[in-house]
């Protein structure tokens, strides 16, 4: 499950990094450029929910309309989040704008008044939105405070079962006690927010020359899967696959490296994610869900990858791989949103 990304740019084969800008939470006007819709991992049936729709830059996007899967529209306003009710019934549900989507479950079973503690990921981005859970939440985001080691944060998006969050400019690598409040409820949880930092190859390296590119982990000593992908392979190549899982060290040097090879002069970029793990039931609901859709030839492999989730969860791994060339050929549309959605809970 996608935590959170960071691009860092250089400005030459093993030059210093230039400082990039973390996502800025105020509202703005429409922009070009590729849109995300944000959602609360889970909804519950027939109750309120917030959704955000958010720019490259991570900045809320006003006056944006999308289309639910009720057929129903909404329109983003000045703080560039919508408002709707979730469908009456479970499954998964997927919400589309302008050249993006999103597949989210309806959960049936969740017990939207339940007093539940809430639960966060052991680590969590610290620019990037996260998710909280539990029970009796809401999915008015606008009736929420949220603080992390008492800094303001900002709930993007709702639903009595998630919440997500994104950390203030002043939040800071390391250990952290997320205050949630709305009205008389107040909800508390820990977590350690974390950052990654991309070191480039010292000293630097020429066109032809090999070298190690170092991703550190600043925030947490434990042992974190990352998914980093080149943004520029024709600069810098990844020699074991320009998008590569890795794990990193753990410990106080907290550390991942990456075998490269400069190509050329110029620009390149890195994009780090950061895992939490793997939800095999969810991922097995979005190929339910997907199965229907898919060409009668790709029916049964959806339904052998959803049967081995149900017996096998802790193939989660490789259900992933497997899921990776199936995405890479099925055109944009509801079974592409799908199958990422699937993919993403692995």
């Amino acid at each position: 499950m996608l935590a959170f990304i960071v691009a860092v740019l250089f400005g030459g084969i093993g030059a210093p990094p230039v400082r990039s800008q973390s996502p800025r939470a105020n509202p703005g006007p429409l922009t070009l450029g590729p849109l995300t819709i944000v959602l609360p991992p889970r909804l519950v049936p027939g109750q309120p929910v917030t959704l955000a729709v958010t720019d490259a830059d991570g900045k809320l996007v006003a006056g944006t309309t999308v289309e639910l899967g009720s057929g129903d529209r909404v329109t983003t306003d000045r703080t560039g989040r919508a408002y709707f009710t979730a469908p009456a019934t479970g499954g998964a549900f997927l919400v589309k704008g302008d050249n993006t989507s999103a597949a989210v479950l309806v959960d049936s079973s969740s017990s939207a008044n339940a007093k539940q503690p809430i639960t966060v990921a052991p680590d969590v981005s610290l620019r990037d939105r996260f998710s909280i859970c539990g029970g009796g939440l809401r999915g008015d985001a606008d009736a929420y405070q949220v603080t992390l080691n008492g800094e303001p944060g900002l709930v993007l998006a709702a639903s009595p079962a998630c919440v997500e969050v994104l950390a203030g400019a002043k939040a800071a690598p390391g250990p952290a006690t997320i205050s949630l409040e709305a009205g008389a409820a107040k909800w508390i949880a820990n977590t350690s927010l974390v950052s990654l930092e991309f070191e480039p190859p010292q000293p630097a390296l020429l066109p032809g020359q090999r070298g190690k590119l170092t991703v550190h982990v600043r925030g947490s000593e434990r042992k974190l899967d990352i998914n980093v992908e080149n943004g520029a392979p024709g600069v810098l190549q990844f020699l074991r696959g320009d998008i590569q899982r890795l794990q990193t060290s753990g410990g106080p040097q907290n550390v991942a490296q990456i075998e490269v090879k400069a190509i050329r002069a110029g620009d390149f970029s890195f994009h780090a994610r950061l895992f939490s793990p793997p939800d095999a039931a969810a991922a097995r609901r979005f190929l339910q869900a997907a199965e229907p859709l898919a060409q009668v030839s790709l029916q049964p492999k959806i339904r052998k990858l959803s049967e081995r989730l149900q017996h096998h969860p802790r193939d989660s791994a490789k259900v992933r791989q497997e899921l990776a060339p199936m995405i890479a050929q099925t055109a944009s549309g509801d079974l592409h949103t799908l199958l990422s959605a699937a993919e993403s809970a692995l």
